[in-house]
This record gives C-alpha cells, structure tokens and sequence, in this order.
C-alpha cells in the first residue's frame, strides 16, 4: 500500500465524507479507492480479450445480409 499526503479543497472533503457515509466505508482513503475503481469502469477503456476481438474480425469478414424494406425483414422474421 502506497501512502500519500494530498491536499484537497473543501467541497472534495465533502463529497468524500458523502461518498464513505453512503457506502459505509473506513476512511477517506477507502472513498478515493471506490472512486479510482468507478473512474476506471466507466470513463477508461477497459482492454479487449483476445477472445472477443477474433470474435468481432469474424463477424466483421461475414457477408451482410440484404434484407430491403422494413416490409422484407418483417416477413423475413414472421413478424
């Protein structure tokens, strides 16, 4: 574990005392580590498995299908 001495303005000081009340965590400390872990989930792009990028090169080398009008899916799907 890495320790650190930061400074953070007050309204940082409170949404980290929001965030460790609302998930009832420890400390501050626990509160930037759920923050990192959100940050990275929803904002980085997450590394691609192998598995599905052969996957998507598969799809991708298939020959479309050409199905028209709406009227020609719908029949197509007997809808």
């Amino acid at each position: 574990m890495v320790q650190a001495i930061i400074n953070i303005n007050e309204h940082t000081n409170r949404i980290l005392n929001i965030i460790k009340a609302k998930y009832g965590l420890k400390d501050k400390s626990s509160a930037i580590d759920l923050m990192a872990t959100q940050y990275e989930e929803e904002i980085l792009e997450p590394e691609l498995k192998p598995e599905y990028v052969e996957k998507a090169r598969k799809i991708m080398r298939q020959k479309p299908v050409d199905v028209g009008s709406v009227e020609n899916l719908r029949t197509r799907l007997d809808i």
